[in-house]
């Protein structure tokens, strides 16, 4: 984790309306913080060149795109060595079914969050990015029923 800059109560109160909403113009989160629009937007660029804002994101309905399937995906490299994780990190970061992922603690090696147009699509996924890598020991699918809720939010 990089060093990041010091965060004060402005900062704090920017950050807790700019994760709910990141469409708020510098001029209504002065109102909501108190401080002129161009503070807000100073703050705000050094809050993303700092790097405590990571990324600009929306939520997106996976049924609008016509990728209602989430799977939670675990899986089992052969070997941990640097080498194989640093590769397996790399293919999932050039994967755009792989939502989000994981490098984790426990029985399994990686957490990823994957969406398949239905369940075909999925297999061709699994063929393609599991079964034809030797890195891979195994991995098991959970498929989700119903999202409950999608969020970035840190409790601020």
């Amino acid at each position: 984790m990089g060093k990041f800059s010091v965060i004060d109560d402005f900062d704090r109160k920017i950050l807790r309306h700019v994760q709910r909403n990141n469409l708020l113009t510098s001029a209504q989160l002065s109102d909501l913080v108190g401080l002129s629009p161009s503070s807000v937007q100073r703050r705000l660029n050094k809050l993303r060149a700092d790097r405590v804002i990571e990324a600009d994101i929306a939520v997106i309905s996976p049924t609008a795109l016509e990728r209602p399937l989430t799977m939670l995906v675990a899986v089992e490299l052969a070997r941990e060595r640097s080498d194989i994780i640093d590769r397996f990190k790399r293919a999932v970061r050039e994967r755009a079914e792989v939502m989000s992922a994981y490098y984790v603690t426990g029985e399994t090696d990686f957490m990823l969050i994957v969406s398949a147009k239905d369940m075909s699509d999925y297999e061709a996924f699994t063929r393609d990015f599991f079964y034809n890598n030797a890195d891979i020991k195994g991995f098991k699918t959970t498929v989700v029923m119903d999202r409950i809720k999608a969020s970035f939010s840190l409790p601020i």
